[in-house]
């Protein structure tokens, strides 16, 4: 079988760099699995490691540094038939070190091979994760403060089911990584290799160096028995086949008439509890109960009891490309820690605006027209203030319409919380 190489884009490395041996071996090892270019996909990561997938005719991802697993996994989930190859250095091990110890733990049917040589190559030869402490790097003495990693034994105390270790010039390399590609589940490579273009010129290493070395750690040679399970991607479809399927969502029937045909920008400013980010919902349901576009944007924060609570909403007979406001046509001021997070927009608005507000809410200095309500007065709680301003601007025609919002709380509602929202819009509106 033809290798699946780049012919046009040979392998550039420095010379006597093992990332040249090991993509001969890789190469070897996908002929041997008698593998297409469109049955692989490449992902690499940043680093020297990271040309691999422009050297061959395969599928291929380029990532970020030590991410590369990340956007792995994803693919192999949405297309379990490609076989999936990820190569990494020291630095991405290190860097994304988070993302191997949970591809140890998951399972997901990946070959990881990290192509080690104990410096960070590309960027002047810094100390990396494998560094030994006595090397000579361009980051003077800090690795001799560190204890550098075993990749292999922490992928096998992390859950990894098939562990390899081995040296670049071995002349089994094909072999091994064939054999890991073959393993169903997730298999890593640790491949060591020599740097010429930094670690080399400052360190004494050798293809036999590095063959003493391995000799004296634990052996790593494939399969770790106690880490044996099924793997991943099979039985997450296997146990998902048997959860309920969610339907689509219900479709809103475009069978009302919206008051204005044109484009407005409703912000609705208030506080935790008054239920702003349901309101702006319903604001959206109404405008496509009369064929509108919606978008719907909220801010509060994680305490979400108290604080602010902020929804900007879109209405629009046309298609919104653009979910920004600068000056929004309506404002529903309901409390002050909604007004004070966005107390710069008050300046932005023009006489064309209108400001909502009850009279328990003081505002900057605006230009915009104020309309207050004494929504307090008309017996409405004060968590159902943002639906009582909707039903005030819905009497008035102003975006939405009466039979819109009635349409969007049917829709959003059921029994005694349909009830209630009825009367809420009843009593606001007739106020």
């Amino acid at each position: 079988m033809t290798g699946l190489l780049n012919e046009k884009r040979p392998p550039v490395f420095c010379p006597g760099c093992s990332h040249h041996i090991v993509v001969r071996a890789l190469d070897r090892a996908l002929q041997q699995k008698g593998l297409q270019g469109n049955e692989v996909a490449l992902v690499s990561d940043i680093g020297c490691s990271g040309l691999f997938d422009t050297f061959f005719h395969t599928h291929a991802l380029h990532g970020l540094h030590g991410r590369a697993l990340t956007y792995a996994a994803g693919l192999k989930l949405a297309r379990p038939e490609l076989h999936v190859v990820v190569t990494m250095g020291d630095g991405g091990l290190g860097i994304g070190g988070a993302h191997v110890l949970a591809a140890c733990r998951r399972n997901l049917d990946l070959t990881l091979l990290i192509l080690n040589n104990f410096n960070f190559g590309m960027t002047g030869g810094q100390f990396s994760a494998t560094t030994p402490p006595e090397s000579f790097v361009g980051s003077d003495f800090l690795n001799s403060l560190e204890r550098p990693m075993d990749a292999a034994q922490v992928a096998a105390s992390a859950g990894a089911p098939f562990v390899l270790r081995s040296s670049a010039y071995s002349k089994g390399l094909a072999d091994d990584l064939q054999r890991a590609m073959d393993f169903e589940g997730f298999s890593l490579i640790d491949i060591w290799g020599i740097c010429t273009g930094r670690y080399s010129k400052r360190n004494t290493i050798s293809p036999k160096a590095i063959e003493r070395s391995l000799e004296q750690l634990p052996t790593s040679s494939g399969r770790v028995e106690a880490n044996m399970r099924p793997e991943y991607g099979r039985s997450y479809r296997e146990r998902s086949r048997s959860l309920h399927q969610p339907g689509l969502p219900q479709e809103i029937a475009p069978e009302l008439e919206a008051p204005e045909r044109k484009r407005r920008e409703i912000v609705i400013l208030g506080a935790a509890g008054q239920r702003v980010v349901t309101a702006g919902e319903l604001l959206c349901l109404a405008g496509m109960s009369a064929g509108q576009q919606a978008t719907q944007k909220n801010d509060y924060p994680i305490t979400v009891l108290t604080g602010h609570s902020v929804s900007e909403v879109i209405l629009s007979p046309e298609a919104i490309h653009y979910t920004g406001m600068t000056s929004p046509s309506l404002v529903l001021a309901l409390a002050a820690e909604g007004v004070q997070r966005r107390k710069g927009l008050f300046d932005r608005l023009g006489a064309g605006s209108t400001v909502l507000k009850v009279p328990q809410v003081s505002l900057p200095e605006t230009k915009a027209r104020v309309w207050e309500i004494d929504l307090k007065a008309m017996g409405i709680k004060e968590p159902d203030w943002a639906l009582a301003s909707l039903a005030v601007l819905a009497a008035r025609k102003e975006a939405v319409s009466l039979p819109m919002l009635q349409a969007a709380v049917e829709q959003r509602f059921q029994g005694k919380a349909l009830e209630s929202s009825r009367a809420v819009i009843e009593r606001a509106a007739a106020g």
